[in-house]
């Protein structure tokens, strides 16, 4: 009979001494067992078969104390020998089906796949479980030809949803790169729809593969103990999530406001920290914006500053305007450590379908963290899509930050904001006449606002600052707290433009940072009839408008 395998936490070992120094391998593995490691797979490269059969032998022995299987990379021989419960095999090993001959029905075989076309060929072979990988590129995965990344990952767990019931039934375990700074993040991610969100559950990871983490660790038990205390955790930017949302899918006018004039106060009574990492243009007014509405900005674009600031409980704002190789590299290290602290985080991929650096930008800052709500005009969201690993029909071009002319319905453009939620796990909003803004199950239309915030630069950028506070201030319920930062700041704007003292773009902006300021203060002080605004709609039923496809 096969034996049952929990794939949670799979232990790959590595005898090199870069990795495993001058330590006994059995003892490290022992270790790693005591620490939770839920499967072992014995990988050695070089060794004589002599020291692979001796070597193995004495890891099954450790594996059989603690009721966990033990695996064989590539050699069916030495399995055979050992008698432990099965082999996993690369694209250059023995292929999967002379090796269950020589094995029989009883033993686990697993095998390593990077494609579609590999994980289709395993299935229909017998594969128990698949490895899928490489991830990211590591210590111990020197050829990145096969680097694939999340998008890689998912269309390959996307395909085994929708193919058989074999492939959908196959276990699949992860690779390449992961450790405890993204293990959450990463099982986070790769649980995401690339249907509709109505459809079935998605198939998931059931396990991530690690080697060094483990292997190369100081204190080999207490890191494989933290690595399974992770995957059982969720990560941090999703732990103060309460699962009763502050708006339901079709809120009514009064349920938004009451939610508005409660995180409104909330934001004037905490203060909430808004680091904004953006370009100088917009520096001074969206640190205006902040102070307006009761926040506290912070303009840093120092990388090394952002693990102290992520302790004092604040929002992130990542503004891609200055897209240079010294900007993304503080900006990866500045959304490592707000995902570490579980702070909420802003994308704002400024123009990033205007070119080929700025498309590859905001993948790289996609591959580089978790981010709690992603915003941008139309084309920018688009590039959002394809950067997320969507196939898109539309063949627009952007031209720099402008949104240009409209390229859909609203119809079309919820299809494609709620597409994308779903997929990254996140919000999206989509700016324009009538904001769009969706966590994947709930979509919003916002129809405030006023045109003069088209009109003068930056109004993109200090929107993500208004709505960092309130994600900081508010995390229960991200969705909400974003509405209610933009409800905030569109009302603010209408009433800016209707004063006497304001004839256009230029005497707006003053006008509106006192807007923004008088509304947050008429709030606490009870006076909140401006409420009466909102202008916000549940958009229910989205059809499919065909125009992201997966494969």
């Amino acid at each position: 009979m096969k034996p049952q395998a929990d794939y949670s936490l799979y232990l790959v070992t590595d005898s090199t001494e870069a990795i495993l120094g001058n330590r006994d391998l059995v003892e490290v593995v022992e270790q790693a067992l005591l620490g939770g490691v839920t499967i072992v797979q014995y990988r050695d490269k070089s060794s004589e078969t002599g020291i692979l059969i001796q070597t193995a032998k004495a890891l099954h022995s450790k594996c059989k104390q603690r009721n966990v299987p033990l695996i064989i990379n590539d050699r069916v021989d030495v399995a055979l020998a050992v008698g432990c419960e099965g082999v996993h095999l690369g694209q250059d090993d023995m292929d999967l089906l002379s090796a269950r001959k020589i094995l029989g029905d009883d033993k686990i075989i697993g095998a390593t796949v990077s494609s579609i076309e590999e994980a289709n060929i395993a299935v229909e072979r017998g594969a128990d479980y698949l490895g899928i990988g490489t991830l990211y590129a590591t210590n111990t995965k020197k050829n990145t030809k096969d680097i694939i990344g999340i998008n890689g990952i998912r269309k390959i767990l996307h395909y085994l949803n929708t193919t058989s019931e074999a492939s959908r039934k196959v276990k699949t375990v992860c690779i390449g790169g992961v450790n405890a700074s993204n293990l959450q993040r990463i099982i986070y991610q790769l649980y995401a729809p690339s249907t509709s969100p109505s459809s079935s559950p998605p198939k998931s990871i059931d396990g991530v593969a690690i080697v060094s983490a483990i292997i190369g660790a100081p204190d080999v038990q207490k890191a494989a103990s933290n690595l399974a205390n992770l995957i059982k955790s969720p990560p941090p930017f999703k732990a103060k999530c309460k699962e009763s949302p502050a708006l339901p899918s079709s809120p009514s006018s009064s349920a938004i406001q009451e939610a508005t004039r409660k995180a409104i106060k909330t934001v004037h009574s905490t203060s909430p920290l808004s680091h904004n990492m953006t370009n100088l243009v917009v520096q001074n007014f969206a640190a205006s914006v902040a102070l307006a509405i009761g926040a506290s900005p912070i303009m840093s674009t120092n990388g090394d500053e952002a693990t102290d600031l992520a302790k004092l409980g604040g929002g992130l704002v990542i503004n891609m305007g200055t897209a240079t190789p010294d900007a993304l590299t503080n900006h990866r290290k500045a959304i490592v450590a707000y995902n570490a602290g579980g702070g909420p985080i802003v994308l704002d991929p400024v123009g990033a379908g205007a070119t080929s650096a700025r498309k590859e930008a905001l993948r790289f800052l996609l591959a580089s963290g978790y981010f709690d709500l992603i915003k941008g005009n139309e084309r920018e969201i688009m590039a959002v899509a394809r950067a997320s690993g969507f196939i898109l029909d539309d063949s627009s071009q952007q031209r720099g930050v402008d949104s240009g002319a409209s390229l859909f319905t609203r119809d079309q453009k919820a299809y494609v904001v709620e597409r994308i939620a779903a997929r990254e796990r996140t919000v999206v909003l989509m700016t324009g006449a009538t904001d769009i803004v969706s966590d994947g199950t709930r979509t919003y239309a916002v129809s405030n606002g006023h045109k003069y915030l088209g009109m003068v630069t930056g109004s993109g950028c200090t929107l993500g600052t208004t709505i960092s506070a309130y994600m900081a201030a508010c995390p229960e319920d991200k969705l909400a707290a974003a509405v209610a930062g933009m409800l905030h700041y569109e009302i603010a704007a209408e009433y800016a433009a209707e004063r006497e003292d304001v004839k256009g773009p230029g005497t707006f902006i003053p006008a509106f940072i006192d807007e923004l300021y008088l509304r947050g203060v008429e709030v606490v002080e009870g006076k909140d009839e401006w409420l009466q605004r909102v202008k916000v709609e549940a958009i229910k039923e989205i059809p499919d408008a065909g125009l992201l496809r997966e494969l």
